[in-house]
């Protein structure tokens, strides 16, 4: 399966400044422990995002970079949306593939995941980037939510989205 892994305010705002809108330790644990052992794929932002913007340990990532002259240690680099498909659909015949960011990924993968788990965060966080609303979307449907919970003194819900119109890559 093609799985989106995000976490969203309520206007579906997912970051700015390169970075997460919020600081939600249960939501980073839920995320670590979902990925861990499989394959992540991002776009080059998100990669540079994280510590030291080294890969994430105990993932194998794939990290698309429209620079062919980016080419990160660790990583299977991919240089076009079409070779980030490929890649995605040679994995996912044998595993789960999670992802993981950002914003242009995200969108453009919409038609392609089977499922996203999206963590709401009721408040507005002042994003510069934007999820795809996917309850306004006829072709994805809420089969799960979670009871709201404080996350750092912000209030969340764990909700899982089917795509019923998923397409095949």
């Amino acid at each position: 399966m093609i799985i989106s892994i995000l976490s969203a305010d309520k206007n579906y705002g997912i970051g700015k400044k390169n970075g997460l809108l919020f600081s939600l330790p249960l939501d980073m644990k839920f995320f670590r422990t979902t990925t861990l052992n499989h394959v992540v794929a991002m776009g080059e932002n998100t990669l540079l995002s994280f510590p030291n913007s080294k890969p994430l340990k105990n993932r194998t990532h794939i990290v698309l970079s429209g620079d062919s002259t980016h080419n990160y240690e660790g990583v299977i680099n991919v240089h076009t949306f079409t070779d980030f498909l490929n890649k995605i659909k040679e994995f996912s015949l044998k595993e789960d593939i999670y992802i993981i960011g950002g914003a242009s990924i995200y969108n453009q993968m919409i038609p392609y995941v089977d499922e996203v788990l999206l963590t709401k965060v009721d408040e507005d966080g002042g994003a510069e980037v934007f999820f795809h609303n996917l309850d306004e979307d006829p072709n994805f449907e809420c089969i799960e939510e979670g009871e709201p919970l404080d996350d750092n003194g912000h209030i969340i819900r764990f909700t899982k989205y089917i795509n019923k119109k998923k397409v095949n890559i």
